[in-house]
């Protein structure tokens, strides 16, 4: 292991990849060292932009005895074959979501990881937040009573205001749509929330702005008990659309209306009155909390797990939209390949 961990950047498809790059030159023990990019010309600009290297091979950057880990932020599509290659190479993998496009796919990148010894992350960000504890919290002590409804909303102005780039609605490369992509995080909060085993979903996608793939989608889940829950993701409305609601028998919480926090009300609260209750402090986001398990030499089995479960959700609801019907989650066929 390097001191500090030498990481290199791996595409810059996705819109997150300078992002990622600021986050490690404000961590103490880790640099980047190189970058590349299927595109040559996308991946000299953004290396020149960052002032790192730029390589064209990418088996020759795997290679390297002195490269520790790399962070993807290729194409969806590219995902099975570059993170594979790396977990081969010996290589620690940190990757924005989803992690592969299909579940089977996803399964054996965790297995070769796990085998190889490597450490091998997601970014699922939203878990990491106070308010997302503190929701968790409130489901889990009863204070909401029985819940009956959730509904998680990601939802920004990218493909209205013009900075979301036309590859993100390409099906070849980005597999799916707003759902796919920016509802991941619904997705994977729902899940938290509820767990990861609805009885059925539904799904109904649109494309505002005529592209191939949906820009507007909403999906529907029944969970066991009779909860309901709504996922919905959109790049085609105003800023701070973003919202939480989770409903139950003896209370409620709401988060992002109207720019204030996390709102409750209930027996267990202030009766009738909305209350604005206190949240933890955010967790390291996942990208920290990865090269922590490379030093500290700790697994990542719990986000690992999460994420192929956020990818065999995300296949249904694009299973389910593509049929036009509410299918039963039970079924393999409509998440396993």
């Amino acid at each position: 292991m390097s001191e500090p961990l030498s990481l290199a950047l791996v595409g810059f498809w996705h819109v997150h990849a300078e992002d990622y790059a600021a986050q490690i030159r404000a961590m103490e023990g880790a640099e980047l060292v190189a970058a590349w990019d299927d595109d040559a010309l996308r991946g000299r600009d953004g290396a020149d932009r960052l002032g790192i290297p730029f390589t064209d091979d990418l088996d020759q950057l795997l290679a390297r005895a002195d490269l520790d880990g790399i962070v993807v932020t290729t194409s969806t599509a590219a995902h099975t074959d570059v993170i594979g290659r790396a977990i081969a190479a010996g290589k620690h993998v940190f990757t924005e979501k989803l992690l592969a496009p299909t579940v089977a796919e996803c399964e054996a990148l965790v297995d070769a990881a796990r085998e190889m010894g490597v450490r091998l992350a997601v970014s699922l960000p939203r878990l990491t937040e106070g308010a997302t504890a503190a929701i968790a919290a409130a489901i889990e002590d009863g204070s909401l009573g029985r819940v009956t409804y959730t509904r998680v909303r990601l939802a920004h102005d990218g493909s209205v205001a013009g900075w979301l780039p036309r590859r993100f609605y390409e099906p070849a490369d980005a597999v799916g749509g707003a759902l796919t992509d920016l509802g991941c995080h619904a997705v994977y909060l729902t899940q938290h929330f509820l767990g990861s085993h609805p009885e059925t979903v539904s799904a109904v996608y649109s494309s505002v702005t005529g592209e191939p793939l949906e820009d507007n989608a909403v999906v529907t889940l029944r969970y066991p008990g009779g909860a309901l829950a709504v996922v919905e993701a959109s790049n085609v409305t105003t800023p701070g659309a973003s919202a939480i609601e989770v409903r139950g028998t003896r209370g409620s919480l709401v988060l992002g209306f109207a720019g204030r926090g996390l709102l409750a009300k209930g027996d267990a609260f202030s009766g009738e009155e909305w209350v604005e209750l206190p949240t933890p402090a955010d967790r390291p986001l996942p990208l920290a909390a990865w090269i922590a398990a490379i030093r500290e030499g700790r697994d990542t089995d719990e986000n690992t797990a999460a994420a192929v479960e956020l990818t065999r959700l995300v296949q249904a609801a694009n299973h389910a939209a593509a049929a036009g019907r509410t299918l039963d989650y039970s079924v393999p066929a409509i998440h396993s390949t």
